[in-house]
Parts: structure tokens; sequence; C-alpha cells
């Protein structure tokens, strides 16, 4: 596929679970990517894969994901479902030779995480997974300054993220993040893995990961409060605390160099705060409506020009490995 004159080339994409994140994060980006095409969806109940089709113009619909993995007019597939079905697609995919994104997590373990990653890379197929931090301008703004020189040596990394229970929580009514057989760390595989991931785009792979979590409200079968410590290979030092039964609402992530300091948040479109020894910068940069658009670009940017994304099954499984560590290793 790659190679392909960009006037002509035409990925048709199939997207197995048309869900919610699909609705705005992503699936419009598709639609709205030079070379690409949204050309069917898949959802376990027909009347809602024929209701999303109809709703976003896309041609085809099923409820057999079978019908977009196998389908000779599909070309690349996006994978959108709950993490515990990621790997039974993803290897279908990869047996059919077909370039994939996975949704994050890549997997609800590093063991499944791994034999995704060895079965694309067995067939020589890219892999890519929605860690779409890596893509936003926003994050590589902050990238930018960390590499400037401006901080001086990077020394620590301070992460932290404190929400309440939402109504669905204390509803008691099922939900596939907190249910500990799809997602045993509960919001913090589905939120704090956004985060781990854009550490180690930011700093570098980490080294060192100790972890514990616990259920401090009994509101759900998984994990609701987690905290973490590491060591990045470059020898940056870091702690992280996810806790989804507080008070209130805060996003703040602090890195700190022998020259200054940077804010921002992982989630909120907070400004970015850059402190140093002699002055105070501020950087306001917003998100796109659909916020994988960048992301999506830069798949096509390594499919038709071999330009290399940022977010490939390799970095995702560095991060499956960060979570593993926190949950179960340390």
């Amino acid at each position: 596929m790659q190679n392909k004159n960009t006037e002509s080339a035409l990925i048709r994409w199939g997207i197995i679970g048309c869900g919610s994140v699909t609705e705005l994060k992503s699936g419009p980006a598709y639609q709205k990517t030079a070379c690409f095409e949204l050309s069917a969806v898949m959802r376990r109940d027909l009347s809602l894969a024929a209701d999303y089709a109809k709703r976003h113009k896309v041609k085809a619909y099923s409820s057999n994901a079978a019908d977009i993995i196998n389908n000779d007019d599909i070309d690349a597939v996006y994978i959108a479902t709950p993490p515990d079905s990621h790997k039974l697609y993803a290897l279908q995919v990869a047996a059919a030779g077909k370039p994939c994104c996975i949704e994050k997590p890549l997997a609800p373990s590093y063991a499944d995480s791994l034999a995704i990653v060895n079965a694309f890379e067995a067939q020589g197929v890219p892999l890519f997974v929605a860690y779409y931090r890596r893509s936003l301008p926003r994050f590589n703004k902050v990238k930018a300054l960390l590499e400037s020189g401006e901080m001086g040596e990077i020394r620590t990394i301070n992460a932290f993220l404190n929400k309440p229970a939402n109504a669905l929580d204390l509803s008691g009514e099922l939900n596939w993040r907190t249910d500990k057989t799809v997602a045993a760390g509960g919001y913090f595989d589905d939120l704090a893995s956004h985060g781990l991931d854009l550490f180690a785009y930011l700093l570098g792979e980490f080294d060192v990961v100790k972890g514990l979590g616990t259920n401090q409200q009994g509101l759900y079968s998984s994990l609701d409060a987690v905290t973490a410590c590491w060591q990045h290979k470059s020898g940056v030092t870091g702690i992280g605390s996810w806790n989804f039964g507080g008070c209130t609402r805060e996003d703040r992530v602090v890195i700190t160099g022998s020259k200054g300091e940077i804010s921002f948040s992982v989630f909120d479109e907070a400004a970015i705060v850059l402190q140093t020894l002699n002055q105070r910068q501020e950087f306001t940069i917003d998100n796109p409506e659909n916020i994988q658009l960048h992301h999506v670009a830069n798949i096509r940017e390594q499919l038709l020009n071999d330009v290399v994304h940022p977010s490939s099954g390799k970095t995702a499984l560095h991060t499956s490995w960060v979570m593993e560590q926190i949950l179960h290793g340390g």
C-alpha cells in the first residue's frame, strides 16, 4: 500500500464497533482525511449499525465483523470495540493482511498486546493504536518546549487525575469501563493509558515502574484508585495518582527541570504554562473538532508516504507493559 500515487490512491476503511467514540472523535476523521473513505461499519446490533451508516452516510453496514475483515472492497480496518475483544478481531485482521488501527488500550493485558503486535509484525502489516495525543498540536508543543532546553535538565514528572463518581457509576448499571472482566483497572485502563503513553512520548520509555491499586468506593468491580511511581530510561523520575471517587475534577501534569517547569492537562484544554527562572509563558492550542483528525492524517502519511506514525503497535505495547507493571508487577 505504501508509495501509491497520492493523487489517485484511495484507502477504503471499515470500522468494527461503531459506538460512541466513533461518533465525533474518530469516525468523521476517516471521512475528512484525503485519500481515505469510510466504506463500511459493523455493530453487533444490526439496527444500530444501520442507523450509524445512515447518519454518517456510510454505504455498507453489517452485524458480522467478518463482513468487514474479509471484504475485498475494504483495504484497512479500525477496531473500536471494548478492549476485551481487541485481540479476537486484531488477529483476524492481521491474518487478512490489512493495515489496522486499534482503540486504546491495545488489549487488557500485556500478553494479549504482545500477541497482537507479533501477529502484525509476522505479516509485515502496519499496526496503529489510537493514542492520538502523540499527534495533537498541543502536546507536540509541550514536546518542543521540553526539547528547547529552556527548562534545563528534566528532573521529574508529577501527574494527578481526580474525578468524582459519575451518574452511571452511582446507578450500578452495567458499564464495561468499570467491569473488571473487561477492564480490570477500570477508568485507569481507559484514561490513564492516554497519559502514560503520552509521558513515554514526551520523556522516553519507562525503565522501572511500581504501583498499587484498590477499590475505595465499592460501586463497581474494577479498581477506582491507582497510584504509581517510576523512572524513565533517561533518568527522569515520576509519580502519578488516578482517583475516580474524589469530590472535584482535577487534571494536572507538572514536569520540572533544573531551570523551570511546564504544566498542562492531559484531557482538559487548559493552557500550557512554561515557568522558567526569568519568565512565564502561556500557550493555548485548541484541539480539532474530531480529536483523532491529526492521528488519522498521520496514518495516511505512513501508508502513502512512508512517514512513520508516532503511535504504533510497538509504542502501545510499551504502554501496556507500563500499565501491567503498575497494576500487577510492582
